[in-house]
């Protein structure tokens, strides 16, 4: 029987569980964990930022579906990785960070660099543990790997005192997983049968079905029977900010995505649905506005893996517990039996309800208007993207009105090619997370859309990229303000910017770019942005940074104001006042 340190354990269970990856940086806790490191054959990506290797973890675990892993030291190590951690718990992304500790008999006393990193934790992580006996360590790790990617996902964090790694203990694991000892730790029973049939039944009886898809569908890789599902149904598919790429853009059935910023007949057929099937997704404030006035005529089926989201915020009149996957082929099988039988067979009865929403796509399309000499718009440039990539880019954002821009107007066609920061709306998101997601995708085309605001709390990690040779693409859609910020004093506090500017003259981003080893480009005029985005493209040796100086006044619209009912969806200045009206005194011929 082998005698391992607690370093080299944690480095073969690592090993053994098939981490390709870990994100990290070194500091005195953890230095025992990167000697056996060094020899192993996993790949270490040396970040700037503790909070670039969290990001980074998640980038990659969105873009693979496999889990991300982030490594830290303790103290301001560990609660560096906070913000990441914080942000995977919203958006139930699988993720196990591992932090040093200090040792075993200096806990509790103020030692250097000690922080109680499970304590800090505990709110925003799905399981963590401080691992004090190093004969632990691989059970320990098989665990957080079983709890992140198992049930809804999330992040799990293991705490190792140095001495503990630094101790000898036997190696007795000869198959792995490890026995794993987890009581409290319950897997949702398949979903009920009975209530897979009767969300069919009303599915079918419905005149004014929505599908409303959360990133459920993506994290459960179910999108192939939602499309299967909707069909048969011929029930429109709203795709929230979690879960664009879940259902084509491009299909007939598609309405695009809901919410404060979403399009208006994703956000009309919602509240005039007779029938909403929530697949995978929470009932957020960001979709429903003022929940109490949200869809009022609507009957509900929730199909969720996490119970407790069931009746959470919107009671349900059919809840469906259990994995994703296994609900959405049941549904998709129960509509199938019921629509393809005998000569009696129940048949969808959407089409009049379907061409009221082609009517909306006509008449409240989202709309801009980009003069060929006028300042460039950021919706043009995303528009352009797609085109140029033909939506087999991944596009990952930061947070903010670029990330709202970019949701709305590039055309998703498949999962896991939309990568963002939506329940936390952490800024600084997209760099790192680009940089994560092109390290799980080494192949493909991974572009960061961010904003001047969110670039420059993590373009540290640039020098990463360039060392490490990962050519992400970033494009700063540069417009001088917190974008949205700025749009909210515009609209709620009379025009008063109160510490939101912050101008284009520093950085140069285009020399920034290049001190960091990177290609830097600018543009600012609509002829250009072609020349400028195939150029960009082209690097596949380097990352490259774009600075669309874009016009620094242009809002995100559609838009439901924080706390109001989505029927008071402003449509924005491109609409006229007739067609305004129109659009929040909409009559419903189908009640």
């Amino acid at each position: 029987m082998e005698e391992l340190t607690g370093a080299q354990a944690l480095v073969r269970s690592l090993e053994r569980h098939g981490v390709e990856v870990v994100f990290g940086l070194p500091g005195g806790t953890i230095l025992p964990t990167y000697d056996p490191l060094l020899s192993s054959r996993l790949r270490h990506v040396l970040v700037r930022h503790e909070q670039g290797a969290g990001h980074a973890a998640e980038g990659y675990a969105w873009a693979t579906g496999k889990p991300g892993v982030c490594m830290a030291t303790s103290g301001p190590g560990a609660t560096n990785l906070v913000t990441a951690l914080s942000d995977a718990y919203m958006d139930s992304v699988p993720m196990v960070a591992i932090t040093g500790q200090v040792g075993r008999s200096l806990i509790g006393t103020d030692a250097f660099q000690e922080a109680d990193i499970t304590g800090i934790t505990l709110p925003i992580t799905k399981h963590n543990e401080l691992v004090t006996d190093p004969e632990r360590i691989p059970a320990a790790i098989a665990e957080a790997f079983h709890i992140a990617t198992t049930g809804r996902p999330g992040p799990v964090l293991v705490d190792l005192p140095k001495d503990v790694q630094q101790a000898t203990a036997p190696w007795r694991v000869t198959d792995w997983p490890p026995p794993m000892d987890l009581p409290g730790y319950q897997l949702p029973a398949p979903p009920s049968r009975a209530a897979i049939e009767a969300a069919a039944r009303l599915l079918l009886q419905a005149r004014r079905p929505v599908l409303y898809v959360g990133g459920g569908v993506i994290k459960s890789d179910s999108h192939a029977d939602l499309l299967r599902l909707a069909e048969l149904a011929q029930a429109p598919v709203t795709t929230t900010l979690m879960a664009r790429g879940a259902f084509p853009d491009t299909h007939p059935l598609a309405l695009g995505m809901p919410g404060m910023h979403g399009t208006y007949p994703a956000v009309a057929a919602l509240q005039e649905a007779d029938l909403i099937v929530a697949l995978g997704a929470r009932f957020d404030d960001r979709v429903t506005g003022k929940l109490a006035d949200f869809a009022p005529r609507a009957r509900i089926v929730h199909a969720d893996i996490d119970p407790a989201e069931i009746g959470k915020n919107r009671a349900a009149d059919v809840a469906i517990v259990g994995d994703l996957r296994l609900t959405m082929a049941g549904l998709a099988d129960a509509v199938a039996a019921l629509t393809g039988g005998p000569s009696d067979a129940v048949q969808p009865e959407t089409a009049d309800w379907r061409a009221v929403l082609d009517g909306w796509k006509r008449q409240f399309p989202l709309r801009y208007t980009q003069h060929s000499d006028g300042p460039l718009k950021p919706q043009y440039v995303t528009e352009r993207l797609s085109a140029l990539t033909g939506g087999n880019a991944i596009i990952v954002a930061g947070v903010g009105q670029h990330q709202m821009h970019a949701a709305q107007h590039y055309t998703f066609t498949r999962p896991r090619s939309w990568i963002n920061s939506g329940g936390a709306g952490t800024m600084g998101f997209a760099v790192p997370a680009a940089m994560g997601a092109q390290v799980g995708r080494p192949g493909e085309t991974v572009v960061a859309i961010d904003g001047d605001g969110c670039f420059q709390m993590t373009a540290q990690e640039l020098a990463t990229c360039a060392i490490e040779k990962i050519p992400i693409k970033v494009l700063i859609f540069n417009n001088g303000f917190l974008g949205m910020v700025r749009q909210w004093q515009e609209l709620f506090y009379d025009e008063r910017y109160s510490s939101v500017e912050l101008g284009t003259a520093i950085p140069d981003y285009v020399k920034l770019a290049e001190a960091y080893g990177c290609v830097g480009l600018r543009c600012d005029r609509a002829d250009e942005v072609d020349a400028v985005l195939d150029k960009a493209l082209a690097k596949n040796d380097v990352p490259v940074v774009v600075d669309f100086r874009t016009h620094d006044r242009e809002g995100v619209f559609p838009m439901v104001a924080a706390g109001r009912p989505n029927d008071e969806i402003a449509l924005g200045p491109e609409f006229s006042a007739d067609e305004q009206r129109a659009a929040t005194r909409r009559e419903m011929e189908l009640r």
